[in-house]
């Protein structure tokens, strides 16, 4: 019986036993990385860290980790290109990590996101909230938007000549707070989950959706708007800009928009439109509008402008580019797209300047790349597979071929420069006629060399169009180097490929026998479309798991993203003893414990401890853009914060940042006069105290000389408080 009881337990033990967790899955992407994780019954959240190899870890925001049910899934966004480790860290309800329950993954390659085109030609600085290396600029804005935060999510922006600051809420509203124009701070609006058109606060576009507008035509507004991980979505709803310079759209997904699902209308430049997987749109009034109208249009004199990345799902019509009302060549991009069985307007051209490089049509059933109106298309490197009709002008060549399609446009014609470029699996239908092989009734110019001109003798048989060359004008282009067109599927459907990251949480596969020449809605694509639900819980550090978010975070100069430099696992665990009396405070109960400081900020009973002189303090203030602690003293004067035990912290004062060596506490000798306290990165404090410059009163005399008592703001006092520093003739003493 013995023996029988000893292997019981020995087989219990193992459900008791504290379990490691693991690494479902991790990798790089652009500019960013991921993990998913397994869950521990001990852990109530976890804390995510990530360094460059040799480098030390930072943890990053909360809000980039979130609960998944059965897994936790973290997303490190903002950091350069380069080789990364992640480490996740379990947490208990008393805000203790778990050390011995952490795991690694191992190396991540992250490379830079592709900056080719020409939204960044001769454009410095960074399209959005970001730099061109990838990280956040100065002093950018974060905020976190999802379904259940939408509506409250809160920013303060100024809002007149004056710097009139106006706290706005609402996503739409922060958004239209910046059409005013007295506010560029860049601004990272980042999309957690799906947000529903009812999600909304409002929508200022009563066509398209969320409106992003400038004050005046191309008025800089350094506004990126993100999707984290691989399931963020707008859904019902789409986003025009207008009159908006600066503006980055990446990584996420458009469902069932009202119009167009990206509308880049009038007056716009220097926008980027990357990564997003773009769906079909609600049904409009036209014959041609069942899978909704466009997916990407562009026009209205909008110039310097890229779309790379995309991924378009069966699109009716992807991207109508210029309309009649341009007033120069207005040069946009298209590369490394990815038109998966999509129809027609590949795009459609009027007017404009485009260069169409590196796209992947896949099973196209209409046609490719249109050109009228004057238009001049240089389309390079691109695979067609099965394409019919991969490029067409206007009321000439296959555009007139009598076969029963019609013309796709019955305006003046525009010109094609072709090179380069790959037909795989021709059918029946493929018609594609070269200027060499009928000087008149012919689909584009096929250049033998990259760099070869067209004439100006070809011209276009309806309006007389000429190539205008700007593809061989070093001051108009600018510098790339193309891929290979055999290599673009392989590119573009792999995992640093076209569309969001992973290529998105929505999967569906075209039945290529079928589905490359159909220009219907495929009724069980968009049924699923419609049903579709996200498995977002929330995230671990809300009690609730709802998932309410949306706090601001801030974006400093080299620090890679808004993540701090938080627990980096180095720091000594050690009691410091720090200097008594002075103005002492903490924020037991969550509130300052001393008014002598101005505080303004959020507070948190989950982040750790940290105990100063023997006592161990439990409530923090968090630090983070919008943490502010101001005060003004009337002397010389040291200044000590404590943070979180274990972490090795930093911080603003008087926006300087200042570090701690070795331990979780930093002084600071700080003049007589008005001084601020703010975020260098993000950390948690616990506790604060102002005391003589000598930074120790080591034997605190008794008050027993005569004359007035002053604070040390200079101040007369009648009732010193115990335990306070006060000055009698010159001398400091600690009231008893």
């Amino acid at each position: 019986m013995k023996m029988k009881r000893l292997l019981l337990i020995a087989c219990l033990l193992p459900l008791f036993a504290s379990a490691q967790i693991s690494v479902n899955e991790a990798g790089g992407w652009f500019e960013s990385a991921y993990v998913t994780f397994s869950l521990t019954n001990e852990a109530t959240s976890y804390n995510v860290y990530y360094k460059t190899i040799g480098g030390e870890y930072k943890l990053i925001d909360d809000e980039l980790v979130r609960n998944y049910g059965t897994y936790g899934r973290a997303d490190v966004v903002g950091i350069t290109a380069g080789e990364y480790m992640l480490r996740i860290v379990p947490v208990d309800a008393t805000g203790t990590e778990l050390i011995a329950l952490a795991v690694e993954t191992g190396t991540l390659t992250v490379k830079a996101h592709d900056r080719g085109g020409f939204a960044h030609h001769n454009y410095s600085g960074g399209i959005g909230a970001y730099k061109d290396d990838g990280t956040l600029k100065a002093g950018a804005r974060v905020l976190y938007i999802t379904a259940k935060n939408a509506k409250t999510v809160s920013c303060d922006v100024i809002t007149s000549n004056k710097g009139t600051i106006t706290t706005c809420v609402g996503f739409q509203t922060i958004i239209d707070a910046y059409q005013k124009g007295y506010d560029t701070t860049p601004i990272a609006f980042r999309i957690i989950g799906t947000i529903e058109d009812t999600d909304m606060d409002k929508l200022s576009s009563s066509s398209e959706g969320l409106q992003i507008k400038g004050k005046n035509a191309q008025s800089t507004l350094n506004i990126t708007v993100e999707g984290i991980g691989n399931d963020a979505a707008i859904r019902g709803f789409g986003i025009l800009c207008r009159n908006a310079s600066s503006v980055e759209l990446r990584n996420f997904a458009v469902y069932l928009c009202m119009d167009d699902c990206i509308s880049l209308d009038t007056d716009n430049s220097h926008c980027w439109v990357h990564n997003i997987d773009f769906f079909y749109g609600n049904t409009g009034g036209d014959s041609d509008q069942a899978k909704g109208d466009g997916s990407l249009d562009v026009k209205g004199d909008s110039q310097y402008m890229t779309f790379s990345y995309n991924h378009f799902w069966d699109a009716g019509k992807c991207s109508l580019c210029g309309m009649t009302s341009e007033s120069g060549p207005n040069y946009i991009s298209y590369h490394h797209n990815w038109f998966d069985h999509s129809d027609s307007r590949h795009p459609r051209v009027r007017t404009m300047t485009v260069h169409v490089y590196n796209n992947y049509f896949d099973g196209v059933a209409k046609y490719g790349v249109g050109a009228t109106t004057g238009s001049s298309v240089f389309v390079e490197s691109n695979y067609y597979r099965n394409t019919s009709r991969p490029m067409m002008i206007s009321l000439q060549g296959t555009d007139i071929s009598g076969d029963g399609e019609g013309t796709f446009s019955g305006e003046d014609g525009g010109m094609i420069k072709s090179y380069g470029n790959l037909f795989a699996e021709k059918s029946s239908n493929f018609k594609y006629v070269t200027y060499q092989q009928n000087s008149v009734e012919f689909d584009a110019y096929e250049a033998t060399t990259r760099d070869e001109q067209v004439p100006s003798t070809v011209t276009a048989k309806v309006g007389g169009g000429t190539y205008n060359n700007f593809d061989t004008n070093s001051s108009l282009m600018y510098s790339y180097t193309a891929d290979a067109a055999a290599d673009i599927p392989a590119i573009l459907t792999g995992s640093y490929g076209a569309g969001r990251l992973q290529h998105g949480d929505f999967t569906w596969t075209f039945d290529n026998a079928t589905e490359d020449s159909n220009y219907d809605v495929i009724a069980d694509m968009k049924s699923a479309i419609i049903n579709y639900q996200p498995s977002l819980v929330g995230f671990f550090t809300e009690s609730d798991g709802t998932g309410e978010g949306g706090g601001e975070a801030g974006g400093d100069e080299g620090s890679g993203s808004d993540e701090g430099d938080d627990d980096s696992g180095t720091g000594s665990d050690t009691p410091v003893v720090v200097p008594t009396g002075g103005y002492e405070c903490h924020f037991t109960g969550k509130t300052p414990s001393n008014s002598f400081y101005t505080i303004s900020g959020n507070y948190s009973d989950s982040k750790g401890t940290a105990t100063v002189n023997g006592v161990t303090y439990s409530e923090c203030l968090k630090i983070e853009s919008k943490t502010s602690i101001s005060f003004t003293i009337g002397e010389e004067m040291t200044l000590t914060l404590v943070f979180a035990d274990g972490t090795v912290p930093n911080i603003k004062i008087d926006g300087e940042k200042v570090s701690a060596t070795g331990n979780n506490v930093i002084t600071a000798t700080v003049a007589a006069g008005t001084h601020t306290i703010t975020k260098a990165d993000t950390y948690n404090l616990f506790y604060i105290n102002l005391t003589g410059a000598s930074s120790a009163i080591k034997s605190p005399k008794v008050d027993t000389d005569n004359g007035p008592i002053y604070d040390i703001m200079g101040r007369i006092v009648s009732e010193p408080i115990p335990g306070k520093v006060y000055i009698r003739n010159g001398r400091k003493f600690i009231a008893r």
